[in-house]
């Protein structure tokens, strides 16, 4: 049994892998496949995609059906940081044009922590143990 984080997005499921593989480590492309003139999604659309993000892999699509629904901050993705540094790094990337739900800060149960929702509305929890 294996079990993968999915990310569904409404034509951004390219643009956000790109991204994520940019800003963390030991990332790679497992899997890609588009859409073509044939359909459901938009031509050229990420029909599924597996990639990994430093050690992790995780599945994408562009939803070719409408939904009222997007991400929430109830579901994350926890981050364990080698150094605060990288709390740091991995927090201004993630945010910028994001949304901080909290703060980098000592909060106790954490010695560095912040929690963030990226430019695709998913969330991100970053931790320094």
């Amino acid at each position: 049994m294996k079990i993968t984080p999915f990310l569904m997005f409404v034509g951004q499921a390219e643009e956000a892998m790109n991204f994520y593989m940019g800003v963390f480590p030991r990332s790679k492309v497992h899997r890609m496949e588009k859409y073509d003139e044939t359909g459901p999604g938009k031509p050229g659309s990420i029909k599924t995609a597996v990639f990994e993000v430093s050690g992790t892999q995780i599945m994408c699509i562009d939803s070719p059906v409408p939904h009222a629904f997007s991400f929430t901050p109830s579901f994350s993705l926890f981050v364990d940081c080698q150094t605060g540094e990288e709390v740091d790094n991995l927090f201004q990337a993630l945010s910028e044009n994001g949304k901080v739900l909290m703060p980098l800060g000592n909060y106790g149960f954490s010695k560095w922590f912040g929690w963030t929702s990226d430019r695709f509305g998913v969330s991100w929890q970053l931790n320094l143990p």
